[in-house]
């Protein structure tokens, strides 16, 4: 038996005026992901679980059949373990994104989280830069990762720390955030970072490109590394990961799977699709397993454009699913689970907690349900719910080893 697992990020939405009621996944043509829900089952899973935030972290943790709670702490030590950032004991890995803030009427606004996904030939000057002028007692260490996303090492942070994720205060006054007592080691090391960014020559050149300048750091996501049981202790399965961001690479780790790496993978609309899904298939040759990550949905949504998500949904569909669903059968029998993560509504630009819609299906044993198609709606109407992603995992791989 062989199992994929298709990921598109924050591909559930909610129903938009725009769109005459309906939502991106609706609208869409999505015609390989109907296929599948009309011919296995369709259902939601609660991908995240009670009083945890609605991250890719929590999120793709419970696609993989795995429950966050209790385990994960953070995103940053994924990224490390990703980037082979070694953690001292006790360190905490820090989520440093590159960002874009607005300073200006006595405000500082989060314009974007990602600094006009900044590439890496603009992003490397600015590490380089911020490592040697960064105040980086104590052993802290700043570590290159893909585009807008890297990593800032703290051995001796201190306990309790507040952080929050930038994406979710787009268009915000940070202010409150920066003042707060709580987040003050944060703050002193993101004003730290301003003379350092704002005229930097990068910076300066995509200004005159018209793009966003890569003004700040913001931290975020920390915690120390988790500790699961593997997949090949849990099932006996081996496997492999292809995805453009550090985050699914550093589960893949964790988990016991290998990161495959394609080098035209960017995490945006222009990713190499089809080196994507070469590399998966080519894994599926020797391992059991294949999983397949596509972030451009979620990009898009947290930029609050429709048009860019529905065209990332399209590519997921077409670029993807159906070429990895078309050559499956090649390998015998196979069970597909395609799925969203979480919810990122592009009217409010950040992630929810919405139990997400997802297909699977076993070519041994198709469920036929008859769906119109896959949305959020047609899997609420099959009235199913896993709970977790331990439920899921029971679901796609079977019954664990003891």
């Amino acid at each position: 038996m062989k199992y994929v697992i298709l990921i598109g990020d924050g591909m559930g939405d909610r129903p938009l005026k725009a769109l005459g009621g309906l939502t991106p996944l609706q609208k869409a043509p999505t015609p390989n992901l109907d296929r599948l829900a009309k011919e296995g089952m369709i259902a939601r899973c609660s991908t995240v679980p009670d009083g945890m935030s609605p991250g890719s972290d929590v999120a793709i943790m419970s696609l993989l059949g795995y429950s966050a709670k209790g385990v994960l702490t953070g995103r940053g030590p994924l990224e490390a373990l990703a980037l082979n950032v070694p953690l001292p004991d006790g360190a905490m890995a820090f989520r440093m994104n590159l960002v874009t803030l607005g300073r200006g009427g006595g405000k500082t606004v989060m314009l974007d989280h990602s600094a006009g996904d900044v590439p890496a030939s603009d992003a490397g000057p600015l590490l380089a830069e911020l490592s040697r002028r960064l105040p980086l007692a104590g052993g802290k260490s700043v570590h290159q990762g893909v585009s807008y996303r890297h990593i800032l090492v703290w051995p001796d942070a201190p306990e309790g720390l507040a952080s929050v994720p930038p994406h979710d205060h787009l268009d915000q006054a940070m202010d409150a955030i920066l003042d707060d007592p709580a987040y003050r080691p944060i703050a002193d090391l993101v004003r730290a970072s301003w003379p350092i960014l704002e005229d930097h020559p990068v910076n300066a050149a995509r200004r005159a490109k018209g793009l966003r300048p890569a003004n700040s750091i913001w931290l975020w996501g920390q915690g120390r590394t988790p500790k699961v049981r593997t997949f090949a202790e849990r099932w006996g399965i081996t496997g492999a990961t292809v995805s453009a961001v550090d985050l699914i690479r550093g589960l893949a780790v964790a988990t016991g799977l290998e990161p495959l790496t394609v080098p035209g993978a960017t995490g945006w609309l222009d990713t190499d699709y089809e080196g994507k899904v070469a590399a998966a298939l080519d894994a599926l040759k020797t391992r059991d397993l294949a999983v397949v990550h596509l972030e451009a949905p979620d990009e898009c949504s947290h930029q609050g454009n429709l048009d860019a998500k529905l065209k990332a949904i399209e590519n997921f569909d077409a670029r993807i699913v159906g070429p990895i669903v078309d050559a499956l059968p090649s390998f015998g029998d196979y069970r597909a689970l395609c799925s969203c993560d979480h919810y990122t509504p592009v009217e409010t630009k950040t992630h929810t907690s919405d139990p997400v819609p997802f297909v699977l299906f076993d070519s041994a044993a198709p469920a036929r349900s008859g769906a119109a198609g896959y949305s959020e709606a047609e899997a609420l109407k099959a009235g199913t719910l896993v709970p977790d992603g331990p439920g899921l995992g029971r679901l796609l791989f079977g019954p664990e080893k003891a």
